[in-house]
């Protein structure tokens, strides 16, 4: 009984994210031609509003904070989002600034100010660290009134992930420094899983493209790039600096210090171009999908767009569960690859391997 709640319960969600597409394709079809790359962009780009579940013109507002030529001003993103200018403050429609909080000034040029503003994606960041919070703590909570009894239902499913992720990963990799580094892999495992599932969920709190933004990316890449380095041994910057080869790689053209330096900053910018073009990509063929049953419509009529939706439905619902897939997978690589290249800034003495 409960693997039948079980497999409704997922059936439900499942349907729930396809009519949340569905239904942003058919506003965008009833208000005139398709037009797939605005569409794409649109959903899959940052805002300055939260769209409630179902609905593509009612917004939650978000705070606006700025900084022009006339000091700092902080507002909500419903004052501006319908076109309206206020206090000097609109959201530009084309231009280099297309979809960003620019100042009006007095001529009616447009200049961008300083930008703090929460955003989508801010919130949508908030959200994801308060759920992985919450399941951290939950896990602690049960220990701390239960002893080492074993937990059951979700609790027990975050402590097989916590335990399979550190087991198995991290500590055959680390060794004796696993302990030291295991908070830092371990939430940003599940900071990245957590992102990585709200962004298949079109209601809110998901529907933000997180970990298909590279400043997301790039930002989680950055960090891990500074535990490596701030955290290397003397060994490891030598090998850099002054590997172990022949004194005519090093001296005096520096071919292989180069190319070791090199290597410092090619390790971030694979994590990051790897987590971000892999959810990127999942994302716009599930809209792509979405899309053509209002292209085939308007092209070929109502018989053909009806044809085209089954199958358009039917491999949208295989994305998307190939997408939860990729979301356990491309979290699971970015902590494996992070955990070898902090293990590889732990280089020993040659001595002291023998």
């Amino acid at each position: 009984m409960k693997k039948v709640i079980t497999a409704i319960i997922t059936l439900v969600i499942v349907a729930l994210m396809v009519f949340g597409y569905w239904r942003a394709a058919q506003h965008h079809h009833q208000s005139g031609p398709v037009n797939p790359k605005e569409i794409i962009y649109e959903h899959l780009g940052d805002a300055y509003g939260w769209e409630i579940p179902f609905s593509h013109d009612v917004r939650i507002p978000l705070p606006i904070i700025v900084k022009g030529t006339d000091g700092w001003h902080c507002f909500l993103s419903s004052s501006i989002t319908d076109g309206q200018t206020y206090e000097g403050y609109a959201i530009a429609h084309g231009g280099d600034h297309n979809g960003k909080v620019v100042q009006v000034l007095a001529d009616g040029s447009q200049v961008r100010p300083w930008d703090f503003s929460v955003t989508k994606n801010v919130a949508a960041i908030f959200v994801a660290a308060l759920i992985v919070a919450l399941m951290v703590f939950s896990v602690r909570n049960w220990y701390k009134k239960h002893g080492m009894k074993a937990p059951r239902k979700g609790t027990a499913l975050l402590e097989l992930i916590v335990d399979y992720v550190y087991t198995d990963t991290i500590r055959p990799i680390m060794g004796k420094e696993a302990p030291k580094y295991a908070p830092y892999l371990l939430t940003v495992f599940f900071f990245i899983l957590t992102m990585n599932l709200l962004g298949l969920i079109v209601i809110f709190p998901g529907g933000a493209n997180l970990t298909g933004n590279l400043a997301v990316t790039m930002t989680l890449a950055v960090i891990t790039f500074f535990v490596i380095n701030l955290t290397g041994t003397r060994e490891y910057w030598k090998e850099i600096f002054w590997p172990d080869v022949p004194l005519a790689l090093k001296c005096p053209v520096p071919m292989m210090p180069l190319i070791e330096v090199l290597g410092m900053f090619t390790k971030p910018i694979a994590l990051m171009i790897r987590l971000f073009a892999n959810m990127m990509g999942g994302h716009m063929v599930v809209l792509v999908l979405m899309l053509l049953i209002f292209i085939f419509t308007g092209m070929f009529g109502a018989a053909i767009g009806g044809v085209t939706a089954v199958f358009s439905l039917a491999f949208t619902l295989f994305m998307l569960a190939l997408d939860t897939l990729v979301s356990f997978i491309q979290a699971y690589v970015f902590t494996i690859l992070s955990t070898i290249f902090i293990s590889m800034a732990h280089v020993q003495p040659h001595h002291e391997h023998e």
